[in-house]
């Protein structure tokens, strides 16, 4: 554990569900706001966050999600399997976006865009992308590089690691 402030955090998203990708978003956000260095890998499906043709498409993941609960977190929790309903996933998912929209938190290639403006750096996972056969061209204009693990860990020396 590092002492004193925070000056560097990687980020690691892998998860492709809304819930998965906008706690990272939000975290590299709040770090550059904070003067802190960040950066976000993106690998298996939360590289789908930075994909040019997916990021719009990103829902929340209602299958088997025990914490889901309508309208609001205090109120009781749906029952698992309502998740498998035809369109419960894009009924919580346009739900979810009205609420973040009401307070002004972007959708995720407007905010990707931000926090690469702020200075945070955007990576792809390289095994990922080679098992999911992308080019760079799939990806949007902000990602900085394709990184291998290594590579990762390298820009990432002194960093606090964040698993999101």
């Amino acid at each position: 554990m590092s002492e004193g402030k925070i000056k560097k955090v990687s980020i690691v998203c892998s998860k492709g569900s809304l819930e998965g990708v906008y706690p990272a978003l939000i975290m590299a956000n709040g770090a550059r706001m904070e003067g802190i260095e960040a950066s976000i890998f993106f690998t298996f499906f939360g590289l789908y966050a930075i994909l040019k043709k997916y990021q719009d498409e990103i829902k929340i993941a209602t299958v088997g999600n025990p914490a889901m609960r309508v309208p609001d977190a205090k109120g009781m929790a749906l029952p698992t399997w309502m998740g498998a309903i035809p369109g419960m996933s894009a009924f919580a998912t346009n739900m979810m976006m009205k609420e973040m929209e009401a307070l002004d938190i972007p959708p995720i290639g407007e905010f990707i865009e931000m926090i690469h403006d702020a200075g945070g750096k955007i990576y792809a996972c390289k095994a990922t992308v080679d098992m999911f056969h992308l080019t760079l061209d799939d990806f949007c204009p902000q990602m900085e590089k394709v990184l291998t693990v290594g590579e990762f860990y390298d820009l990432s020396a002194g960093a606090e690691i964040i698993f999101t």
